[in-house]
């Protein structure tokens, strides 16, 4: 739905589904109950996750004509796409398989430039897309030529965005998406990354950037300590766009309270990576993954201030379990969204409905993404 110049909507990686018949059946039960909860009588937007195997069963010219009556039926519309994970995402363990292939491999190029056709193809005339995506690599795989190979392979995403512009005059924006321990972790290495090498032509007529920019994910930035202001400030200064927002909220944690650890416990979970990132002062260490933190402080091999945890939870929550959401790190990215827009496109990403606490996911799915919305339309109304 549209939020002034922005377009707002949630992202269907919430909802299990690897076939492009199981995201069909999602959005047929799942975004259609959601529209009609937030805004029944208005277009809505589809923030659409296509796992390799999805897109390759809705690239025939039957499936997608097919998505597109659907679509046209249902008052719904698709902006942007998730391609962030390329393969299975729910109901087994994905942890840092989450990033393969990353963009050192081929297979990476491939799989985005599959989903660039096809959002070339739903975008609605006038409407730029989006495709957010993993940010170069794991940490661990990064060696002496990881950047350069990453920028390399980039750029061949950008030609191919560059050749769809001009074959269809549609624009889409490859963003990638900063996390904690991985090759771009902040915003901030983020600027660097593209001011050392995002900086060449795709074409004699159309520059990389116009192509490439980021994904600012509010849960990631928390975990990171980020100063928001003067990040947002040094990136617009820098030439380097923010194309999309995804609107989440982590943990934040008092790691001297024995009640706040054995209530985190409760978090960690054989399916996703939750990094940590600990603040001593000014100094933060990161952990790659929550049962590593809680055995260091088992350990007695922390003395932190403050954890933060890339766990996202309903982003209208201000606290759960004894301790606090980073909400309020995205109430102040809204606030300043409001003020001066940062991004055309807007998605709430809580995709751990499934591994949080039972007493956490009591609530009907689409009355809680329904609550995520509404609580981010009171913030930018």
């Amino acid at each position: 739905m549209r939020v002034g110049a922005a377009h707002l909507t949630y992202c269907t990686n919430i909802h299990a589904g690897e076939s492009w018949h199981e995201v069909q059946g999602n959005i047929l039960r799942h975004v259609v109950a959601v529209k009609q909860r937030v805004a029944p009588d208005e277009p809505f937007g589809v923030g659409l996750r296509l796992s390799a195997r999805a897109a390759h069963e809705l690239a025939s010219a039957r499936a997608l004509a097919d998505f597109q009556r659907q679509l046209a039926a249902s008052g719904l519309y698709v902006f942007t796409i998730n391609g962030f994970p390329y393969g299975r995402f729910h109901g087994q363990p994905v942890k840092d398989a989450v990033y393969r292939p990353d963009w050192t491999e081929p297979e990476r190029v491939a799989y985005t430039d599959l989903l660039a056709d096809l959002l070339a193809q739903l975008l609605p005339d006038g409407v730029d897309g989006t495709i957010s995506t993993v940010p170069g690599c794991f940490k661990p795989r990064v060696t002496d030529g990881t950047a350069q190979a990453i920028a390399d392979n980039l750029a061949r995403s950008a030609a191919h965005l560059a050749e769809i512009e001009r074959r269809t005059g549609k624009r889409i924006v490859l963003a990638l998406e900063p996390e904690p321990c991985c090759a771009i972790e902040t915003l901030a290495e983020a600027e660097a990354f593209f001011a050392a090498y995002i900086t060449d032509r795709v074409t004699d007529l159309v520059p990389a950037r116009r192509h490439l920019g980021l994904c600012l994910d509010a849960c990631h930035a928390a975990v990171e300590f980020e100063d928001l202001p003067a990040a947002l400030t040094a990136l617009r200064v820098s030439g380097v766009t923010i194309a999309k927002l995804q609107l989440s909220a982590g943990l934040a944690v008092d790691p001297g309270a024995r009640a706040q650890r054995a209530a985190l416990a409760r978090y960690a979970n054989d399916v996703y990576l939750h990094q940590v990132v600990a603040r001593r002062g000014h100094e933060l260490v990161r952990y790659a993954d929550l049962p590593e933190a809680l055995a260091a402080a088992s350990a007695g091999l922390c003395d932190h201030d403050e954890w933060r945890v890339h766990f996202h939870v309903p982003i209208f929550r201000r606290a759960l379990d004894g301790f606090a959401s980073t909400q309020p790190v995205l109430a102040e990215l809204l606030a300043i969204h409001r003020r001066a827009p940062i991004a055309a496109h807007l998605e709430v990403e809580t995709y751990t409905w499934d591994v949080l606490p039972p007493g956490l996911r009591d609530e009907p799915i689409a009355d809680a993404i329904a609550r995520e919305l509404s609580w981010v339309l009171e913030r930018l109304r």
